[in-house]
């Protein structure tokens, strides 16, 4: 699957022979990744095309004269597409030449040179592990050092991922952000401009059912029952007050997997909750709590007149989704380092026989985006599992693995760069295809 990289902006710079070169500022999930010429891309190209071939999606050619504007704007929108497109391969993704190129242009853009470094990496119970790092170590190999450190099988490292987590005094806690796996997360975590950010472990899927994979490993149990306890301290997972009480005597016993048993006929237990937005719907200026998981997107819509109603949307109803960028970033030498400000997210889903758009305003769009891209993978691994003679790839739990299916799902979740300019690429989840549109 594509992931969320956009290059909504680029700045000119004066090279050392008295010319001018362009330098493109490339975010990640909404955060600012690294700044590169296009001669760097150029020579990465070039790499990866000797040991993948023709494989590799078009790069952009040279243009030996000075470009014009449109020119300009026509090579960043190739370049943007040409990373969403080079990261839809597992293969690529896992490779060094892949990996150590977007690990280089990380810590240049944010001068930071590579050396032994300590991080804290939070436990869902509020504690923290220090582990000892690179600061170019990848979050891969971070979760892989964490995993050591408290036991954690390593076959079971895809359900688990670091995230991006802000926490507020008032005992608040906001997830913002998964890290992939090839982000470094101390640079992360240094280049961030936001405020008690730090790194957190959380399970990393959104079937509940899966539960049931990771109960053989003492330290995996530990984790989820962690993060069970602090979803319903959180109120992310709403128990009734009969659910609560035997919860309670249970958490008492410290018995883990009564627990956990329990847990799944809580509401919205291993879903992941969104701070409150705004939403289209029933009318606009609504005010929402999402909670995303069990394949679905449950809304609590306040409405004018303060009344809450409960919409859900089920997932094999979603026929795509886009994610917009609805401010403008000026063409500074000093780009902002998050686009979270104004985004918005809005999806087409079937209802009475017909389509109808759905929008949600909210700071956290590429985060829920990567939610329903986790759905849909875990439903395609279910899917395959259930029909083995069928011939469907898709990616397995941290792995990749070919099933055999004929279907295929096409998915991508597009980012609209900039309000002046909008392309759109819809993300098909199964029940269309994928159209494109000029605006």
């Amino acid at each position: 699957m594509k992931m969320h990289f956009c290059i909504p902006v680029s700045q000119q710079r004066p090279d050392a022979l008295g010319g001018r070169y362009v330098l493109y500022s490339v975010y990640l999930d909404g955060f600012l990744f690294c700044k590169v010429r296009y001669s760097q891309l150029h020579r990465w190209n070039e790499q990866l095309r000797r040991v993948f071939g023709n494989c590799l999606p078009p790069f952009p050619p040279k243009y030996y004269l000075a470009m014009t504007t449109s020119m300009a704007d026509e090579r960043r929108d190739q370049l943007e597409q040409y990373l969403q497109n080079v990261t839809m391969d597992p293969n690529m993704l896992r490779s060094d030449v892949f990996v150590d190129f977007l690990k280089l242009v990380q810590l240049d853009t944010f001068s930071i040179t590579t050396e032994k470094a300590s991080l804290d990496i939070f436990l869902p119970d509020g504690r923290s592990i220090k582990v000892e790092i690179l600061t170019s170590d990848t979050a891969e190999r971070v979760l892989e050092v964490v995993s050591h450190k408290i036991g954690l099988c390593q076959e079971l490292l895809g359900y688990f991922g670091l995230f991006l987590i802000r926490s507020y005094k008032e005992g608040k806690l906001s997830v913002i952000k998964k890290l992939v796996d090839f982000e470094l997360p101390y640079v992360s975590l240094r280049s961030s401009e936001v405020e008690n950010f730090k790194v957190g472990l959380r399970k990393w899927y959104l079937d509940p059912s899966l539960d049931s994979r990771l109960m053989d490993c003492r330290a995996a149990v530990d984790l989820i029952y962690m993060q069970a306890i602090q979803d319903i301290e959180k109120e992310w997972a709403k128990p009734t007050e009969v659910q609560r009480q035997k919860l309670e005597a249970l958490q008492k016993e410290d018995n883990q997997a009564k627990f956990l048993e329990l847990s799944q006929e809580v509401w919205h237990y291993g879903y992941v909750q969104l701070d409150p937005c705004t939403c289209d719907y029933p009318e606009p200026g609504c005010g929402t709590v999402l909670s995303v998981g069990n394949n679905e997107i449950s809304c609590c819509i306040t409405l004018p007149d303060n009344q809450t109603q409960d919409v859900i949307f089920q997932m094999n109803r979603v026929k795509c989704w886009q994610v917009t960028f609805l401010g403008t970033l000026l063409d500074t030498d000093g780009p902002q380092q998050t686009l979270n400000q104004n985004l918005e997210l809005r999806f087409q889903y079937s209802e009475e026989s017909h389509w109808q758009w759905f929008v949600l305003y909210t700071k956290q769009a590429f985060l829920l985006s990567s939610c329903l891209k986790k759905m849909i993978s875990e439903k395609m691994v279910k899917q395959a599992a259930e029909n083995p003679e069928m011939q469907i790839e898709v990616p397995e739990q941290g792995k990749s693995k070919k099933h055999h299916s004929q279907q295929s799902q096409k998915d991508y979740s597009s980012f609209l760069p900039r309000k002046s300019k909008i392309k759109t690429a819809e993300v098909d989840c199964g029940l269309g295809t994928i159209k494109e549109e000029g605006l």
